[in-house]
């Protein structure tokens, strides 16, 4: 990896750093992140949120089981220190993750669709791009985001339900900055027959997005 590669990488993991950290204050107040007046939100946390807060309730009790356990072992405060920061900043991750997908939804508005996934990924499709949309469930997407032959998978515990094909290319950001043109979207939403309907909608019946 080049230095060039190096930084850019550092920067996008910072940069998910603070969307997680603004998006626990959205969380906190109850709010959205670029859900525009009007605009449809198509959410697609709900299901894996269980899951979620499970492997944070393990993070905590880890973390404190490791202090009580380094304590009891009598490690110095300069090893204790440090494993206790990183314990402490996973638990923070996983509630910046768990806030970034719920505050930060797909949306729909009269010109786009924006398919996202917490902090990570964020992809814009101009409405006249997209061809067809309908319902379509795999439980065997290999990844949260991925692409393959055009195809793009943004999943939720593997699983997409919503198939999006579209008239021309899209270039697609992955997280950690490579740049992919794709066709076909396949996404995650809680209520997939919702979000076919107002993406089969004409587009005059949609609110523009601010």
């Amino acid at each position: 990896m080049s230095v060039q590669t190096s930084v850019r990488v550092i920067r996008r993991v910072v940069g998910f750093d603070v969307k997680g950290t603004a998006a626990l204050a959205l969380w906190a107040l109850r709010r959205r992140h670029g859900v525009p007046p009007g605009a449809t939100a198509v959410p697609y946390a709900r299901e894996q949120m269980p899951t979620l807060m499970i492997v944070l309730f393990v993070l905590v009790v880890e973390a404190a089981v490791m202090e009580i356990l380094l304590r009891g072992l009598g490690v110095p405060e300069a090893v204790r220190v440090p494993v206790l920061v990183v314990d402490v900043y996973a638990v923070f991750a996983g509630l910046a993750a768990a806030a970034a997908c719920v505050t930060r939804p797909h949306v729909v508005t009269a010109e786009e669709l924006r398919v996202r996934y917490g902090a990570f990924f964020d992809l814009r499709v101009p409405r006249e791009l997209i061809s067809s949309v309908r319902l379509a469930r795999r439980d065997d997407e290999p990844g949260v985001v991925t692409v393959r032959d055009g195809r793009l998978g943004v999943a939720v515990s593997s699983r997409t339900n919503v198939v999006v094909e579209l008239a021309g290319p899209v270039t697609a950001v992955r997280p950690l900055g490579r740049r992919e043109d794709v066709t076909t979207i396949r996404l995650f939403a809680d209520d997939p027959r919702a979000a076919v309907a107002v993406l089969n909608s004409e587009v005059r019946d949609l609110p523009h997005g601010a």
